[in-house]
């Protein structure tokens, strides 16, 4: 397998890592199982790959870091939403 396509795996299985917990948070609607101190934690770090990919101008980085930042983003967003409403 080629340094590429490794990169796109590996980005493509970080990507869609927290895709369960996104759908669970929505069917359940319960937030109090989602850490936000991991979540930003978690998004300062893709944030930062991002940011390595465009200064290496490698596409599967930032591509692939993008759609984790968004999953992410989607989590700590309902997070919230749903922390709000319960109350």
């Amino acid at each position: 397998m080629s340094t590429e396509m490794t990169g796109i795996v590996a980005g493509i299985f970080t990507g869609i890592s927290l895709l369960p917990q996104l759908i669970k948070l929505i069917r359940e609607q319960k937030p109090q199982d989602i850490s936000v101190l991991m979540l930003t934690a978690l998004l300062i770090g893709l944030s930062l790959w991002v940011v390595y990919g465009i200064q290496k101008q490698d596409w599967p980085i930032i591509v692939t870091n993008s759609f984790s930042l968004l999953v992410n983003c989607c989590l700590l967003v309902l997070n919230f939403y749903y922390r709000k409403r319960k109350h």
